[in-house]
């Protein structure tokens, strides 16, 4: 996820606030769309559309109101998703904040701000005590108050029990040397709730 870098191009105009809800399988379309703008730079890993799909509960979406023309029904605009994150949960007190991405045209905008802020009230829900995120973005994930950390905050029969998960982010957490290609100058962050 980017902080305050906008592309070229002028910013959609909005209308209202930017809304958050849990996303449905509906949006995986969208969220694979999302994402790929970011996997071309590196700073996501590419996501299969089935993986999304099994994964589509864990994720959040943005979306806000894009003004129209006043079509002949008589509509104002229509509800765009613009931004999407997920939270896993990948030990009884530790989760990942994972697959953060915003609209390119309106980076810098508070919706990643926004996303992160339910993916940790989230994890606040579930009881979560620690997240995970693996990052370029270390000023952004910094403001909520993540620090970088050197190894897998997990002692040693847990560490021993997460290698048995088939979940490419949690090799990551782990830092397995066959991921060890994705995750090149991503900083390993950790924020205690």
């Amino acid at each position: 996820m980017s902080g305050a870098t906008h592309h070229a191009g002028a910013r959609p105009s909005l209308t209202g606030a930017v809304g958050l809800r849990a996303a449905r399988p509906a949006d995986v379309p969208r969220i694979a769309e999302l994402v790929q703008a970011y996997v071309l730079d590196r700073r996501l890993l590419a996501k299969d559309l089935v993986t999304l799909y099994e994964d589509v509960q864990e994720f959040v979406v943005a979306e806000v109101l894009v003004p129209g023309d006043g079509g002949p029904d008589g509509s104002t605009g229509t509800v765009r998703v613009v931004g999407c994150g997920a939270l896993h949960v990948m030990w009884a007190d530790l989760a990942e904040v994972r697959t953060v991405a915003v609209d390119t045209s309106l980076r810098g905008g508070g919706v990643g701000r926004a996303l992160v802020g339910e993916l940790l009230d989230r994890a606040r829900r579930l009881g979560v005590s620690r997240v995970f995120c693996l990052t370029f973005e270390k000023g952004f994930f910094g403001s909520f108050g993540f620090e970088e950390i050197e190894a897998a905050p997990v002692p040693p029969e847990v560490y021993e029990e997460l290698l048995r998960s088939h979940d490419e982010g949690v090799a990551e957490f782990l830092d397995l040397a066959r991921v060890k290609p994705n995750t090149l100058g991503n900083a390993r962050m950790l924020l205690q709730l």
